[in-house]
């Protein structure tokens, strides 16, 4: 448990830090949850991937739908319904 000095401010305990990696002079940001409050190391942004790299990932993610796709039965609608797109847009009020 800590406490919070007359200057508002909290001690990270140790073993909670190291866990962490929260150390000296590192940023921690503070979000309001409700009834709680979350404190969050500040995450360095990751470093931006070339082209290569993300055009890859890209094809690897398209193989995936693919496969997925693949072993899906799509379903069409019957042809004779009993009524058109066009009779509904005629049709008097809302529903």
């Amino acid at each position: 448990m800590s406490k919070v000095t007359s200057k508002r401010q909290v001690t990270i305990p140790k073993r909670i830090a190291d866990e962490y990696g929260i150390s000296e002079g590192d940023d921690i940001m503070w979000i309001a949850e409700g009834g709680a409050i979350k404190v969050l190391p500040h995450q360095q942004p990751e470093p931006a991937i070339d082209r290569e790299e993300r055009l890859q990932l890209f094809d690897q993610a398209t193989k995936r739908q693919q496969r997925r796709d693949a072993g899906r039965i799509i379903a069409t609608p019957p042809k004779d319904r009993g009524w058109t797109r066009e009779e509904l847009h005629e049709r008097d009020g809302t529903r």
